[in-house]
């Protein structure tokens, strides 16, 4: 199986950035799986604000939200 590493911030592209640089704030460093989406820039713009949105929004916890999709990962089988 093919295998795709994160990049790290001195190889990300110039849009990428300023998003490096706030998840490194926000979590001490830039999480694997977003790292793995700078590979494609308009990918991870995409998905940031989809997750936001998830996340942010609505009558369920964060918290559960994050149980619910490890829970998915493991069940089917997804290192992520």
């Amino acid at each position: 199986m093919a295998v795709v590493n994160p990049l790290p911030k001195e190889k990300a592209a110039p849009e990428v950035q300023e998003t490096y640089e706030g998840m490194t704030k926000r979590f001490g460093k830039v999480p694997n799986i977003f790292g793995t989406m700078a590979h494609r820039p308009n990918v991870l713009k995409n998905f940031l604000s989809f997750y936001g949105a998830v996340m942010n929004e609505g009558t369920v916890e964060p918290r559960y939200k994050e149980l619910a999709y490890l829970k998915t990962s493991l069940l089917n089988g997804c290192e992520y």
